[in-house]
């Protein structure tokens, strides 16, 4: 029996220890050899959803975030991809189309490893389930009073969404510094490494090259 208990005791510590190799020290390693993109990079200016935050709420705008410049989106870019996973949005919306069940027909073209390759995705919220839509795709597909009363009440624009209320993402009627983070946040997904963006920066770097 204690020859048993040695065998299975040395098994298990070589699978744990293989276990730490594989799930951890070659994934870390792998990775770090592959260059990010800073957020200064991929949203250098306000977007243009931004910019019509600051001219809806003006004086909460200002309050917030001063001037819509690039200082304060990419501001507002990381406030609201901290909320996203505080509030575990991540849960009910995946940001990762996968290859399978026509997503590409629901949510746009199937996702590739060059749109995570950003700080912004670190760590990466591909998610388990969809109880909502996918997002990774969202930029452009809604307004940002679409978003607002989303938000304020799902129910308004999706009659059936079981998605709670963020009332705290609101001073009354009117989003409050997290609340236009997060809308930023998510009208920004998707916007940085289309196809037609990168064909076109491939195409800059080649005329350089010459």
């Amino acid at each position: 029996m204690e020859k048993i208990a040695t065998i299975l005791l040395a098994g298990g510590l070589g699978c744990f220890a293989l276990s730490v190799v594989v799930e951890g020290v070659l994934p870390i390693t792998h990775l770090s050899k592959i260059p990010y993109k800073k957020l200064e990079e991929i949203a250098p200016e306000a977007s243009l959803d931004f910019k019509d935050l600051a001219r809806r709420y003006p004086a909460e705008f200002k309050q917030y975030y001063g001037e819509a410049n690039g200082a304060s989106f990419r501001e507002a870019l990381k406030l609201g991809r901290d909320m996203y996973i505080a509030e575990a949005c991540w849960h009910c919306h995946s940001q990762f189309v996968r290859p399978v069940s026509n997503e590409d027909g629901r949510f746009g073209k199937v996702s590739y490893a060059g749109e995570y390759m950003n700080e912004m995705f670190l760590p990466h919220l591909f998610g388990t389930r969809r109880v909502g839509p996918d997002l990774i795709r969202e930029s452009g597909r809604h307004s940002n009073d679409w978003h607002v009363a989303h938000l304020y009440d799902p129910t308004i624009v999706v009659p059936s969404s079981v998605m709670p209320k963020y009332s705290w993402f609101f001073e009354g009627e009117v989003p409050n510094k997290k609340g236009m983070a997060v809308i930023t946040y998510v009208q920004w997904l998707g916007s940085w490494a289309t196809p037609e963006v990168i064909a076109r920066e491939e195409r800059q770097a080649s005329a350089e090259a010459k």
